[in-house]
């Protein structure tokens, strides 16, 4: 009777303590698993970094060009956050450690206000800010009604601690319906003269790249290969992204097998002759 006693305890006790726990995904093929490389390489590589400071080292020699161009409006630059300027690294890690998936924590990510800056960021923004040229984030972090004051406060916070200038709601742009920045940008258009769009996803950039498929974003990127490093600046993101979705085809519900399965099908792998 005491045994059973003891085994009804631990029960309880493991009914009382899994709601508090990550959701884990089925173990048949753990997503979170193959996270791992990517999220290494986005925290330890020194190419991750020379490329970051790659991309804003000849950013500052197009913005040098583009303001010798007179315009009627101001001169603005537009930039996404999220691993275009924030670094989430460590939630992408939690989320490998805690064999979990986005949305689990993010909004409490948001709030802790720890992000860290791409490298190279700060420096060029406070380049182009002492330049008098516009500053606008334009973001997809979803701020709902229950959390848009300190979805946005804790964002702007973590921002101005990071160094990053005209880090203040007016310069901000979030997600409040859609999930596409086109409405948005046209909207900063009719203020700002738009002169560089930075962005990880293609569609940080422009419409024509949203909702395609992987051999449709490839050809769309070949038709407008004269923008990048012109007016489009992309930073590497290979934890996440539009890349992804594409490779679904945009069936984000698919089962975890599902989806890794989708993930080897889509690679063009070398036959060696037997």
């Amino acid at each position: 009777m005491q045994k059973f006693g003891k085994l009804v305890l631990g029960i309880a006790i493991c009914f009382w303590i899994l709601p508090v726990m990550a959701k884990p995904y089925p173990k048949e093929d753990v997503l979170p698993d193959q996270l791992v490389m990517a999220t290494l390489w986005h925290q330890t590589a020194a190419e991750y970094r020379a490329i970051a400071y790659q991309t804003f080292n000849l950013a500052r020699v197009m913005l040098d060009m583009e303001l010798q161009k007179q315009t009627a409006k101001q001169k603005a630059i537009v930039l996404d956050l999220d691993e275009t300027l924030l670094d989430n690294s460590p939630y992408q890690a939690m989320v490998v450690i805690k064999q979990t998936g986005y949305p689990h924590g993010w909004f409490e990510w948001i709030d802790a206000a720890q992000a860290g800056a791409i490298p190279g960021a700060v420096e060029f923004l406070k380049y182009a800010d002492a330049k008098g040229v516009a500053i606008i984030y334009l973001s997809n972090r979803k701020i709902t009604k229950d959390r848009k004051i300190p979805g946005m406060q804790n964002t702007l916070k973590n921002m101005r601690a990071l160094g990053f200038p005209q880090a203040d709601e007016s310069h901000m742009y979030l997600r409040n319906a859609s999930s596409s920045k086109q409405s948005r940008r046209d909207e900063i258009a009719t203020k700002f003269d738009i002169i560089m769009l930075f962005g990880d996803n293609l569609n940080d950039h422009d419409v024509i790249f949203e909702h395609k498929g992987v051999a449709e974003r490839l050809a769309a990127v070949d038709a407008n290969q004269k923008e990048f490093g012109h007016r489009y600046f992309v930073l590497p993101n290979a934890m996440y992204g539009e890349w992804e979705g594409a490779v679904y085809d945009y069936q984000w519900r698919k089962s975890t097998a599902e989806k890794s399965q989708m993930r080897k099908a889509a690679l063009n792998a070398w036959e060696p002759k037997q």
